[in-house]
């Protein structure tokens, strides 16, 4: 799996070791109405490979909406569980593209699956998957947890918290979280720091409940930034304050 020469052990990279970053399936659409937007998906790739070689660790949920989403379906008359199954896989779909991106760019990746689909991808192991990150190749995990019910969202905590990610980074389409929604709201002020109760207390919808509460539960920080602003990433974790950060303190 992959095409590019083994890397050597990554060095730490400042303060950050090991981050996991959240995709959204729409964000690979870019300027499409459907599916993947080659320019976006190597734009992306290219931004998480300037990330790589930096030396840190880094591991990538993403999510299928920009070809399915379980609960759409459901609510248009579809099983729940199908239509979860069938956005699991759709997950797959993504992550494979953005591993052929990566790789095109001679990045080594791993894709690891919740759901078994040994012939495309490799079957989620927890302590493979560190090895992988250890090893200096970047680790994308697809089918999000495996079971349906449960979001992307979700999934990111799940393995954020399992590969034991210094950070977890939710890309959304706009510079953090806002008191309002800054489209329908104009006067909406952005948080630059906010607590996890706030999150939930206040309804922010920035990740689902489960998903913050296990953020919450197991310390992990959250960071949410705009995809869309080219470079945002690398400032990241290059230490600027970018969108909004979410922590227990």
């Amino acid at each position: 799996m992959g095409t590019s020469p083994e890397p050597s052990k990554p060095r730490q990279g400042g303060s950050l070791k090991r981050i996991l970053i959240k995709l959204s399936g729409e964000a690979l659409m870019g300027q499409e109405d459907y599916g993947i937007d080659p320019l976006m998906i190597k734009r992306i790739a290219g931004e998480i490979r300037e990330v790589h070689d930096l030396g840190l660790q880094v591991a990538v949920v993403i999510g299928g909406g920009n070809i399915f989403r379980g609960a759409g379906l459901a609510r248009a008359g579809m099983d729940r569980v199908t239509g979860d199954h069938m956005g699991m896989l759709a997950t797959v779909l993504n992550s494979l593209a953005l591993q052929d991106a990566l790789e095109s760019l001679g990045t080594y990746v791993r894709v690891m699956s919740a759901i078994r689909i040994n012939e495309v991808c490799e079957e989620y192991i927890r302590r493979r998957a560190v090895r992988h990150l250890e090893k200096g190749r970047v680790v994308v995990f697809a089918a999000g947890t495996g079971n349906p019910f449960f979001t992307t969202d979700t999934a990111a905590s799940l393995r954020a918290i399992e590969v034991e990610a210094d950070l977890l980074l939710k890309a959304t389409k706009v510079n953090g979280i806002f008191s309002d929604d800054p489209v329908k709201n104009p006067a909406a002020t952005r948080y630059q720091k906010l607590t996890f109760e706030k999150v939930l207390n206040d309804r922010l919808n920035v990740m689902d409940a489960t998903a913050i509460v296990m953020c919450r539960d197991n310390d992990l920080p959250l960071r949410v930034f705009d995809l869309t602003v080219p470079g945002e990433l690398l400032r990241i974790v290059r230490g600027e304050d970018v969108g909004t950060l979410v922590t227990n303190d």
